[in-house]
């Protein structure tokens, strides 16, 4: 029997009490910062409206160990902060009284995320209120019960970190030689011939449109992809969140654009930091947030992709518009943004060498990016087992149990070992 069924029969035999999230724990709402009370070098994160932090404060309003919910873009994602921050207006901070583990409270609500995504309002901006958020219900199991399901679920969470903390390294050395290939340095003989072209040269680029919301037939039952900035968070992208119909393509005069387009940001939040740029291998259609580039004969697809993803930091520090209420890129700018252009068969080569460093870092189905996913799914699986045995009545088999846990200390001491040795 494991420690966890010892728990349950010993402090809860009749079962576990369900509590709404409003009852359960104190749901706020952060408080407005100006763009100008944010600091580059200050000491406490602000999150707004996305997990990732819109700048820093030099004061927090939070302490560290907090959960929270993005209420508005990210609209419903869960985050855990470790450290103290500023929660801005559209993060509510949800505040665990004695009797709720904040640790705990995070993990349930990863496993109800579809659900709160189902209360999302969608519009321009998506939002959730407090008031939905607040009608949810959670197990609430004593404490002791608490703290040892955050002990196991946090095992697979510490794995997961240290495999993406290694991939993060591998992509800086990827980003690194990236840089070196594009460089296109004059000593080198084999990349001396080039020529300067500027991004707005490469080929056709345009923007797009948002469907009326309040019109369900643009959306429900909707085949056809519309990239917006949530989705841009891989550098391919294999699908939307969101779908049109080809009625709003006719009414509304969408354009689908081809297969193998380059899709960048050029209104969006995460602007303060990233450029995001990512490659389409399918038809699709795109927000107005978002710019596609159809590329010209003479420039091959994928190496126009690689060589604005090699240039974002540079293309976002030359273009990004000051002030405004919303981060966004100067178009003109990026359009008269100088790049290197080798002939096709110096592309191709480049093309071959680079795509086989990004599969390394991106590509889903080998090595670590592979693992990273399938160490997710088993924390996921094993989290929902726990966390519904206030429904089912029954827990994993503790072999099962011990099994997990020592496959992910086995996995962490194996990548011990090959760092050591290499």
């Amino acid at each position: 029997m494991s420690k966890l069924e010892e728990l349950l029969q010993k402090l809860c035999p009749n079962g576990i009490e369900y509590k709404k999230l409003g009852n359960a724990i104190s749901i706020e709402r952060g408080k407005r910062l100006v763009r100008e009370q944010l600091v580059i070098d200050g000491k406490y994160p602000v999150f707004q409206n996305s997990l990732t932090p819109l700048g820093y404060h030099t004061n927090c309003n939070y302490p560290a160990d907090t959960v929270y919910m993005i209420g508005a873009g990210a609209a419903g994602e869960i985050g855990f902060s470790s450290v103290d921050f500023w929660a801005a207006d559209d993060c509510y901070p949800l505040v665990c009284g004695d009797d709720i583990s904040s640790k705990y409270l995070y993990h349930v609500l990863l496993r109800l995320q579809p659900k709160i995504k189902s209360r999302v309002r969608k519009a321009s901006i998506p939002r959730i209120s407090r008031d939905s958020i607040a009608q949810l219900k959670i197990p609430v199991p004593p404490l002791e019960v608490q703290r040892e399901i955050v002990r196991v679920l946090d095992s697979f969470t510490l794995l997961t970190a240290e495999l993406t903390a290694e991939l993060t390294a591998r992509k800086k050395q990827y980003e690194f030689y990236r840089n070196k290939l594009l460089s296109f340095d004059t000593r080198d003989s084999e990349n001396s011939e080039f020529a300067w072209k500027t991004l707005g040269q490469l080929g056709k680029w345009s923007g797009g449109k948002t469907p009326s919301m309040a019109e369900n037939s643009y959306w429900e039952g909707g085949t056809i992809p519309w990239i917006s900035s949530k989705d841009m968070k891989s550098s391919t992208l294999l699908d939307t969140e969101d779908h049109i119909t080809e009625k709003a393509i006719r009414e509304i005069s969408m354009t689908v654009y081809p297969r193998n387009s380059i899709a960048v940001v050029t209104r969006s939040g995460i602007l303060k930091h990233t450029f995001p740029v990512a490659y389409v291998p399918f038809e699709t259609t795109i927000n107005q947030d978002i710019k596609m580039l159809v590329v010209d004969e003479g420039i091959l697809p994928r190496y126009a992709f690689h060589l604005i993803q090699g240039k974002g930091k540079d293309i976002l520090a030359k273009t990004k518009k000051q002030g405004g209420t919303v981060d966004s890129l100067d178009f003109q700018k990026v359009l008269n943004y100088r790049v290197p252009v080798p002939s096709l068969a110096v592309q191709e080569r480049l093309v071959k060498v680079l795509d086989n460093f990004d599969a390394i870092c991106n590509d889903l189905n080998i090595g670590l990016p592979a693992e990273i996913v399938a160490r997710q799914k088993q924390y996921e699986c094993y989290r929902d087992s726990l966390l519904t045995f206030a429904e089912t009545g029954s827990i994993i088999p503790a072999e099962q149990s011990r099994a997990e846990q020592s496959r992910a200390e086995q996995s962490r001491a194996e990548r011990a070992e090959q760092s050591r040795a290499g």
